[in-house]
Order: structure tokens, then C-alpha cells, then sequence
């Protein structure tokens, strides 16, 4: 019921939301998908249950608004209910005209009636479909709205391109168009004799109009072949260009936007949309827009031709264009949900995919081959269900449209050879446009497959532009910040925040963090330690409360100044594939040799790296995979060293090293830290033990205890138990 319908979707999520035991519910209007999460202690037959009762209930406020024709209650399946809809409205609305003229008698009796009915249903059909492909692409699939039809969004700045290319298409096809005249006209000197016209021009003898007429013809190849080299060549460069701008703008765009959008997000889907989404906007204007461009060139040549030459036989031509052009436009609409769930199914299946890969040391330690395979096989089947039902309902129309151009031609000949036995048709003339109609309906196949990949565009530029639709962080705005001038008093003034749908992670939490002071943080999972990390850097913003950095709200200092005063090693170290060098340099990347070494030293990771084939040129594979964890972790502090920030953060930064490694990372780390804001956040509470001031957090970001390391074991509470069941473990 919410297919296509983005307020039952809407309404649904709140009916859901707002039901004991279920935390979030999400409703796609494309796919027509529900994913709730809910309490695990809930029954299937419960969900059923109430996913029923949510729909009906979201059904009947949707039928109070407006639009009560898409969103009134239905038995029939969202599929079936699509094509229903779909039939009608351009069957009825387009062909309507064309019915009505075909009872009357002026139809029988004027070529021009005849011709202007097709054509009138024609233009119904085209102008329905075309409105409403748009329509369908803003409310279903995309949130971006826009004055323009999708694909002009999508050409967007190389539009001069665009027209260039569709141009040249227009006029190759008007001269593959001459060519049968030229044919027919040849022909026409064999039965007939000299061609008046002709003689005119001064060619008095069939001879000399023979080879002018094949020279003309030749030159006529020649253009069409170099406009057609020429016309490609555009389209192709137009596809290129649109690849390029759309892919670096996305991925300009994801970069800037805000983390808490992407967090739940798989990368795999992100990368998705980014490479294959990005692609298949290219595809259509390199394969099929040039198909389209030349179909509707060449019925644009016909009309005027046929009208002029022999209207009695005009209407049979063009009576297949209006069925077509439904038959196109059904096709694309009905098709549409199936493109959606195809492009999630391929989606969750890569996903799968890539998961497996990088766990496949897991996978085969807990011998999980058989059931990673079925897995896969399920996920796999599942996509090839949903790329069977868009084969077959593609195959089915394209079929249908050859079909039609097969029997318009048929029908082409018999009405015209009728015409000429009666008279009321010359033969020159029934000769010279024979092959016309064949040349243009011939081309009908190929506009069925440029209206699938048209489908496919429309569909993958939804989601493009519902990823680009997402917030995005302003990194220029706000007060300047010199990085040198940063004193590095940090306090957390009344702070709440919570996770979507989450209970608060921290609940009016108050900390401050002395400026040029080293600050332990410890407590117990789930207490938002790692939370307050991501306040700190404006990777979430805070709900109520304030974070200010001497004195000054975070929120109104320039994004990017803030991120630049500070230094982060975090828990869970990223490398990227590239040489050591690379790495410790990333971020700071006018950094010269001697700092990279003298980082490492601090580190603690020179040793090692002095060890690797290359040393600091060695490359170390994706994330880091050929070294040890605790050689990830030095050498992400070591990039934080070289970053040189006036605060520097340790998120369980030495938590892989041995206990003598840690000691000594931290001594070293302790005269760098001498002038710094130093926040150490760990588990191990010796990582801590000779920080100024350390704090203790409980559930919700409470803070239990603060003081000095001695204070805090004088007191003998939760720090002191910490410390004596650590030491105990080391005794052990």
C-alpha cells in the first residue's frame, strides 16, 4: 500500500513508531518495503498483527487529503494494482481522440483527419506519459524537486553538449532518409525514362541523370557517415562528462555530509550508488538517447513527406505510433518498483558479498562455508527473481512493438498497392516512399530498449539525488580559528544527547577538561565515552547543553578550523592502501621526511618499519592488512603526532601494544603531550594512571567520580575496585 505513495509511506513510519515495542520503523514509497526493528521478545504473528492494523489505519487518514485516488485501500497486490492504474490512464486518455475518430465519417472520407487523429492521440499519449515519468521519478524516488524533467537535471551544466549531439543526430537521420528517395528515384529512370525535374536542371539523358543521381547518393552517404561519426562521437563525450561531474560531485557531497546520515548506511550500497548509479545515468545518453533522437526525427521527415506525397496511404504509416508510444510509456511505469527492488536486491547481495570477503578468516574458523554459501545462493536467487520479472516484461514489449512496426508495414503495402491498381496512386511516388516507413519502424525495437535503460536512468538518478538530498556540514561558516592561538580549555556544560531512536547516551553531563593538562575518561560500556569524542569533533551535535572550546560554543566556530586543532588516534584504526609514508603523512600532507620519522619514533613504530621491505615505502595493503594490530595502532599515532594539533585525543589508542610497548608509547607521548590538551580514554586503567585528572562515567554519561589517580584509589569506589581487579589479573 505504500508503493508509489510517500504519504501513506510517511503516515505508516509514524503509525508504527508510535506502537509499544517496536524502536524504528521505516516504509519505502519505491520498493513498497517495510523494516522495523522491534522488540526481540515480539512474536511474528504480533508484527503481522499490527503491520495490518498500521496500514489501514494510515489508508484511511490518506483518503481525507486530496489525492484520495492513490491512496484509497485496494485487495488487489501493489503489482497488480500498478498496472491497472496504469493502463487506463494512457489507453483512455491517449487513444481516446484517435477512437472517436476513426467512427466518424470524416475519417473515412479525409486523408487529413485521418492523419491529425493518430496524431493528436500521439501527442495525448506522449504529453501524459512524459509528466507523469517526471512526477513519478520526484515523488517515488527522489526528494530533489525540480522544474525540469530528470534528464535535463542529470546533463545539468554540459546542456550546450547535449543539443550539439541531438542536433547532429536529427540531421544524420534526415539523410539516411534521402537515401531511399534516391533509391526509388533511380529505379523509378529504369521503368519510366528520363525524370522531367531532372531535365530542367540541364541532365537530358538517362545517362547523365543515372550518374548524377548515384553521385548525389554517394555524397549523401558520405555526410550521413561523417555526421553519424560525429554525432557518436558527441553523445559518447556527453556520457563521459555527465560520469565524471556526477561522480565527483557525489563524492564531494558524501564527504560533506553530516556522519549521523551515514552511519547506518552501508558502504557497499554507498559505493553502489556512486560507481554503478552514476554509470547507468552516463549509459543512456551514450547507447540509447541517440536512438530516440533518430526515431523521432524520422517520424518528424514522414509526416511532412507522406502529406505532401501521398496522404491517402499516410494514416496506415503512423496508425502503430500512438500504441507504441503506450505500449512505451506503460512499459516504463509499470516497470519502475521493479527496478527498485532489483537495484536493493543487487545491493544487499554485493553488501553480502563484500562482508564475506573481508571476514573470510572467520568464516572458514568457524567452518561456515556451507552456510555462507546457502546465504549467498538465497541472496543471488532473490536478484535473479527480480532481473527475471523486468526480462520478461522487457521482452514482452519490445515484441509488442516490433510486432506493430511488422504489421504497420503489412499494412503499408496492402493500402498502398490497392492505391496504385486504382489509380489513385502513382507508382513513382508508392515506390520512392516504400522503404521510408520500414527505415523508421525498424527503429522502433531499438527505442524499446532505449526506453528500458530510459527506466533504468530515471531510477538510479532517484536514488542518486535521495543520497545527495542528505544534509551537509557547512565547513566554511562560522568564527575563525588559528590553530596556533588555541589554548585548549575544553568544558561540557549540561550536555544531553542521544542515538535516533536511542535512549540518551549522556544525560546532562558537565565536564571540564583543563587546557595543556592530560584528562583520563573511564568507565563502563555504553557510558558515551566514544560519544563524547564525536561531540567534541561535531560529528554529532548535541541535543540540549553546550561543548565550548575556550569559551566558544563549537557550533559557532568554522567547522573545519575546529577539526584542525584537534589530534585523534581511535580505537579502531583505519589505514588506507598505500605506503607507510602515505599514511603517516595523511592529513598533513606537506610534512617532510624527518617529521614522519621523528613521529614514528615517538610511536614507537620506527623499529618496525626500519624492518619492512621498503621501509617507510613500503606498501602495507588495505586497511593495513599486512601488519599486526598494535602496528596499525602506532602508526595512526604517529599520524596524530605528525599532525602536531594543539589537542590530542587517544580512543583505547594503545590497546593492541604489549604492556612494555604501552609504557613506553606513553612516556613518549607524554613530553609531546607537554604544551597539549592531552584526553586519554581507556580501559586499561594504567594507560591513565598518571593523568592530571581523571573521571569516572557510568550509564548514561553520569559521572561517578573524578580526582587524581591516588584520590580516586583513597576513595575506594568503582575506580579503586577497577584498579583492583586489574591488578589482581596482572598478578595472576
Amino acid at each position: 500500500m505504500a508503493l508509489n505513495r510517500p504519504r501513506v509511506a510517511a503516515l505508516l513510519e509514524a503509525r508504527l513508531r508510535a506502537l509499544p515495542g517496536v524502536e524504528l520503523a521505516y516504509a519505502n514509497p519505491v520498493t513498497g518495503r517495510l523494516l522495523i526493528y522491534h522488540d526481540v521478545e515480539m512474536r511474528q504473528k504480533d508484527i503481522d498483527l499490527i503491520i495490518q492494523e498500521a496500514v489501514a489505519l494510515a489508508v484511511q487518514q490518506v483518503a481525507t487529503f486530496t489525492d484520495t485516488s492513490r491512496a484509497r485501500p485496494s485487495v488487489t497486490p501493489a503489482r497488480s494494482e500498478h498496472r491497472n492504474r496504469t493502463g487506463p490512464s494512457f489507453l483512455v486518455a491517449g487513444c481516446a481522440a484517435g477512437t472517436l475518430a476513426l467512427s466518424s465519417s470524416s475519417f473515412r472520407q479525409s486523408p487529413w483527419v485521418r492523419v491529425g487523429s493518430i496524431l493528436l492521440a500521439t501527442a495525448i499519449v506522449v504529453k501524459r506519459g512524459w509528466r507523469r515519468s517526471g512526477r513519478n521519478q520526484q515523488t517515488a524516488a527522489t526528494p530533489i524537486r525540480s522544474t525540469q524533467h530528470p534528464l535535463l537535471q542529470i546533463v545539468g551544466s554540459h546542456k550546450r553538449q547535449f543539443y550539439a549531439a541531438l542536433s547532429l543526430s536529427v540531421l544524420g537521420q534526415a539523410l539516411d532518409m534521402v537515401l531511399p528517395l534516391f533509391a526509388g528515384w533511380i529505379l523509378l529512370l529504369f521503368f519510366s525514362g528520363e525524370s522531367a525535374i531532372l531535365i530542367r536542371l540541364g541532365l537530358t539523358s538517362v545517362y547523365s541523370q543515372l550518374l548524377f543521381l548515384v553521385g548525389a547518393a554517394i555524397l549523401v552517404c558520405i555526410l550521413a557517415a561523417a555526421l553519424a561519426f560525429l554525432s557518436g562521437m558527441l553523445w559518447r563525450n556527453l556520457a563521459q562528462s555527465v560520469r565524471h561531474t556526477w561522480c565527483t560531485t557525489m563524492y564531494t557531497h558524501i564527504q560533506q555530509v553530516k556522519l549521523r546520515y551515514l552511519e547506518g548506511e552501508q558502504t557497499t550500497r554507498l559505493t553502489h550508488i556512486i560507481t554503478n548509479d552514476v554509470i547507468q545515468l552516463s549509459r543512456f545518453f551514450a547507447t540509447s538517447a541517440n536512438d530516440i533522437a533518430q526515431a523521432a526525427t524520422g517520424f518528424l521527415v514522414l509526416i511532412p513527406l507522406f502529406l505532401l506525397a501521398a496522404p491517402t496511404i499516410a494514416w496506415v504509416a503512423f496508425l502503430p505510433v500512438p500504441i507504441i508510444a503506450w505500449l512505451s510509456f506503460s512499459n516504463q511505469e509499470r516497470t519502475g518498483p521493479a527496478y527498485a527492488t532489483n537495484s536493493e536486491n543487487e545491493s544487499i547481495l554485493n553488501s553480502q558479498l563484500t562482508n564475506n570477503l573481508e571476514a573470510i578468516a572467520t568464516v572458514k574458523s568457524f567452518g561456515a562455508e556451507a552456510y555462507e554459501t546457502d546465504r549467498i545462493d538465497r541472496l543471488s536467487n532473490e536478484y535473479r527473481r527480480s532481473n527475471h520479472r523486468i526480462d520478461k516484461d522487457t521482452t514482452a514489449y519490445i515484441q509488442s512493438v516490433r510486432l506493430c512496426a511488422q504489421l504497420s508495414f503489412g499494412g503499408y503495402l496492402l493500402v498502398g498497392g490497392l492505391a496504385v491498381l486504382t489509380g489513385t496512386l502513382p507508382f513513382g511516388t508508392f515506390n520512392a516512399l516504400l522503404g521510408l516507413p520500414n527505415l523508421v519502424l525498424w527503429k522502433i525495437p531499438a527505442v524499446g530498449v532505449a526506453v528500458d535503460q530510459y527506466r533504468r536512468t530515471i531510477d538510479a538518478f532517484g536514488r542518486v539525488s535521495e543520497l545527495r538530498s542528505l544534509p551537509v556540514e557547512s565547513g566554511i561558516s562560522g568564527r575563525r580559528l588559528k590553530v596556533t592561538e588555541v589554548h585548549g580549555e575544553i568544558v561540557l556544560d549540561d550536555v544531553t544527547f542521544a542515538y535516533e531512536g536511542r535512549s540518551p547516551v549522556l544525560s546532562n553531563l558537565s565536564l571540564n577538561i583543563a587546557a595543556r593538562k592530560t584528562t583520563g575518561i573511564v568507565g563502563t560500556t555504553g557510558a558515551g565515552k566514544t560519544t563524547i569524542i564525536k561531540l567534541l569533533l561535531r560529528f554529532q551535535d548535541v541535543e540540549a547543553g553546550r561543548v565550548l572550546l575556550d569559551g566558544y560554543d563549537i557550533r559557532s566556530v568554522r567547522l573545519q578550523d575546529l577539526r584542525k586543532t584537534i589530534g585523534m588516534v581511535p580505537q579502531d584504526t583505519f589505514l588506507f592502501n598505500g605506503t607507510v609514508y602515505e599514511n603517516i603523512t595523511y592529513g598533513t600532507f606537506d610534512a617532510d621526511f624527518d617529521q614522519v620519522v621523528n613521529a614514528a619514533r615517538l610511536a614507537k613504530a620506527d623499529d618496525f618499519i626500519q624492518d619492512l621491505p621498503l621501509r617507510y615505502d613500503t606498501i602495507i595493503g588495505e586497511r593495513g592488512a599486512t601488519l599486526s594490530g598494535g602496528q596499525k595502532q602506532r602508526i595512526s599515532l604517529a599520524r596524530a603526532i605528525v599532525k602536531n594539533a594543539p589537542i590530542l585525543i587517544l580512543d583505547e589508542a594503545t590497546s593492541a601494544v604489549d604492556n612494555e610497548t604501552e609504557m613506553a608509547i606513553h612516556e613518549a607521548i607524554t613530553d609531546f603531550a607537554r604544551d597539549r590538551t592531552l584526553i586519554v580514554i581507556a580501559h586499561r586503567l594504567s594507560t591513565i594512571r598518571h593523568a592530571d585528572w581523571i573521571y569516572v562515567l557510568g550509564r548514561g554519561g553520569v559521572v561517578i567520580e573524578e580526582g587524581t589517580h591516588d584520590e580516586l584509589l583513597q576513595r575506594k569506589g568503582m575506580y579503586a575496585s577497577l584498579w583492583r581487579l586489574q591488578i589482581g589479573e596482572a598478578s595472576a
